[in-house]
């Protein structure tokens, strides 16, 4: 079976209540995964398709899971979030859902379940994608 990632969405973008609590929260989880952050202001911040700002009312709860490469990535992702600032809401390790789905999940500083997970052994046909335009973000 062929699983697509990186196809519905253009990007996500979060209203936070507190900008620099969730910048804190957000670069320690963007770290781990090894996404660097390409735009910020005292307005927002921004990574990959990634957008956080406080200019409007937060965001109703939402939850997000990020993709993890190894089981290594959920643990390091749980360990960070909680450092910066995030409430534990699901240690690492095997749940239900389907055989071999490994995951963590943290509270974010508005609440928002943020997840990573693990679904076991695969083979990706590109780590990314590159998108050339004559514009800067």
């Amino acid at each position: 079976m062929e699983l697509h990632h990186g196809r519905m969405f253009d990007h996500v973008h979060l209203q936070v209540r507190d900008l620099e609590a969730s910048k804190r929260f957000y670069r320690a989880v963007l770290e781990v995964m090894g996404i660097p952050v390409y735009d910020e202001s005292d307005r927002h911040l921004a990574a990959d398709e990634f957008f956080l700002s406080s200019d409007r009312e937060p965001s109703a709860r939402v939850h997000l899971a990020f993709q993890a490469e190894d089981r290594e990535m959920v643990h390091r992702f749980h360990q960070a979030a909680v450092a910066a600032g995030g409430r534990d809401n699901g240690a690492p390790g095997e749940r239900q859902y389907h055989p071999g789905y490994y995951a963590a999940f943290v509270l974010d500083p508005d609440g928002n379940n943020i997840e990573m997970v693990h679904h076991g052994p695969a083979k990706r046909s590109a780590k990314s994608i590159v998108i050339t335009t004559d514009h800067k973000p």
